[in-house]
């Protein structure tokens, strides 16, 4: 009696665990949806201004390199370094985006290492001293 009625119940609870398993396949307009809002998202945190440098492909593989000079709830405004040309770009027709400026910690880490570099250099000459 006690095999099958934990037969039953184990049966219960595979078939209970099968046909209810979440989706997870997303339509293709939500998958767009999450991509823009990922770009967006991206664009903000780099910030504007000439230290916000990207480089960024389209979908239609078109490339663009620049900086970020304006930010809207649509799309972003990439300027050329060198010929100072502006090209409007939608959040949604963004393939690929990678930014070329430094992120907070990066910038914390090189600065340690000048502190700790200077801070060696120091008690070295310091020690030369004593030496003679």
């Amino acid at each position: 009696m006690l095999k099958r009625t934990l037969t039953i119940v184990l049966s219960g609870l595979l078939i209970h665990a099968v046909c209810l398993q979440p989706v997870f396949a997303a339509s293709k307009e939500e998958k767009q949806a999450r991509h823009t809002e990922k770009v967006r998202t991206g664009i903000l945190k780099l910030g504007v201004g000439p230290e916000a440098r990207v480089a960024i492909k389209l979908r239609d593989d078109a490339k663009l390199a620049g900086y970020v000079s304006e930010v809207k709830d649509a799309s972003f405004v990439v300027t050329d370094l060198k010929t100072r040309a502006a090209t409007t770009v939608g959040y949604g027709d963004v393939a690929q985006v990678k930014g070329h400026n430094l992120s907070t910690g990066a910038k914390i880490g090189i600065g340690m290492a000048i502190g700790a570099g200077l801070t060696i250099l120091v008690l070295w000459l310091i020690f030369l001293n004593y030496q003679d």
